[in-house]
């Protein structure tokens, strides 16, 4: 990561498909640091890393709502989120990569 301060999360990319309106899902998982509350996420910036170090920076639109809705708990319990990117960079994002944030 290129920031000055650490982020305070860094999420693994578990899977990652277009999403049939337009944009990318980006299933990720809480690696280190501290769940993002849905209001940090929504709207937010993240930056995203490949293994190959690479980076994006991804606006998040909103989350996939296949499972429910993401509370505050669910998140810090789960670690787990689907979120919504229409940023024309989401589409280089793939398994494997990192995202970290708030950027």
């Amino acid at each position: 990561m290129t920031t000055s301060a650490p982020p305070k999360a860094v999420y693994r990319v578990i899977d990652a498909y277009d999403h049939p309106h337009g944009g990318r899902i980006l299933r990720v998982r809480l690696g280190q640091g501290e769940a993002l509350k849905s209001r940090e996420l929504k709207g937010g910036t993240l930056v995203a890393s490949s293994p190959d170090g690479r980076e994006v920076r991804l606006k998040v639109d909103g989350f996939a709502l296949f499972g429910g809705r993401p509370t505050d708990s669910r998140l810090a319990r789960t670690g787990r989120v689907d979120i919504h990117i229409r940023t024309a960079a989401a589409s280089q994002v793939r398994t494997g990569w990192v995202v970290a944030g708030p950027a």
